[in-house]
């Protein structure tokens, strides 16, 4: 925690380079698994003791949906949570000294980087465990490097883990900060959560958010299922509202544009398949939201998340009907 929070203080620069750094562990780990997992499913690699050929039985040998197409929507909270951060990207543009360029090509390189890293990966562990096989006792990248023969497999993935979390903590304090930075900044919270250092750091934002992760932290030890149960479900749902709430805003950015008498032309970034891209994420995001009532397990999301943000609406109207009188 305190390592999180120096990196955040001392200056973007060097939350950036850390994380960089962070990420670069993680890319490394999972291009070696999808190389190596290849290698296994083509047989040139051992797997279960054996050189043998593998392929993609796993996919059709007993269905595409041997227990259901239910199974996706119900697993859908779960994969959105999973590519959750990627909204940083626009987060981080108030700080980036040319986001005309580095923007467009930061979204472009991360679009090919979650096909490559994620469903790479996906196909590789699909491809090597049967469903009948995975569980969530044992990570599926331990069970793969171990019937590998490689040694000291969970160890390694234990330190992959563990440098990840320091990752998703710190984007988690960065984002968190500059949400309370940008609200002062609106006149919805307290002026003082937009004043900074003189390293341009919301020192008081970046206070409030640690206090709040370190309050989060203790309730996973102390309330684990009350408060934290509570907590999980808000931040795993919320996470599909504010793609939702990206969705909207760029369909009513673009009309409203138009409408001024602008020319679309000239926007530096136009989103490819206007407006069917952001129709699509808003319908699928919202869907998502609609289909978890199925699974009782996931049902408890809406009951927190759905009246966490009315309480949030309805601070900010009548803050807004106050400023006004």
């Amino acid at each position: 925690m305190i390592l999180i929070f120096a990196i955040n203080a001392f200056s973007v620069k060097w939350f950036a380079e850390t994380e960089f750094w962070f990420s670069s562990i993680k890319v490394a780990v999972i291009v070696a698994f999808i190389l190596l997992g290849a290698g296994a499913i083509f047989g040139i690699f051992s797997f279960h003791g054996n050189h043998q050929l593998i392929g993609f039985k796993n996919f059709y040998e007993h269905g595409l949906f041997p227990n259901g197409f239910g199974g996706v929507f119900t697993t859908m909270l779960t994969v959105n949570f999973a590519f959750s951060g990627t909204e940083l990207i626009g987060i981080t543009a108030g700080e980036t000294k040319n986001p005309a360029t580095t923007i467009p090509k930061a979204i472009k390189t991360t679009l090919w980087r979650l096909i490559l890293f994620f469903i790479g990966s996906m196909i590789v562990m699909s491809s090597l465990i049967s469903y009948k096989q995975a569980g969530v006792t044992q990570s599926p990248f331990v069970l793969i490097f171990s019937e590998m023969g490689i040694p000291f497999a969970a160890d390694i993935m234990n330190f992959v883990v563990l440098t990840a979390i320091i990752s998703a903590a710190n984007s988690g304090l960065y984002a968190s900060t500059r949400m309370l930075w940008s609200l002062a900044n609106e006149g919805i919270i307290p002026k003082i959560f937009k004043q900074t250092n003189r390293k341009e750091i919301p020192i008081y934002a970046l206070i409030a958010s640690m206090i709040g992760g370190v309050f989060a932290l203790f309730s996973a030890v102390y309330a684990a299922g009350s408060v934290y149960l509570v907590l999980v479900s808000i931040s795993g749902l919320a996470v599909v509202f504010v793609w939702m709430a990206i969705a909207l805003s760029e369909l009513q950015f673009r009309k409203h544009y138009v409408a001024s008498g602008k020319d679309v032309r000239d926007l530096v970034y136009r989103t490819p398949f206007y407006p069917w891209t952001p129709l699509a994420a808003f319908i699928l995001c919202f869907l998502s939201c609609i289909l978890i009532w199925v699974d009782p397990n996931q049902r408890v999301a809406l009951y927190y998340t759905v009246p966490f943000v009315v309480i949030c609406y309805v601070f900010y109207e009548i803050k807004i009907r106050y400023d006004k009188k």
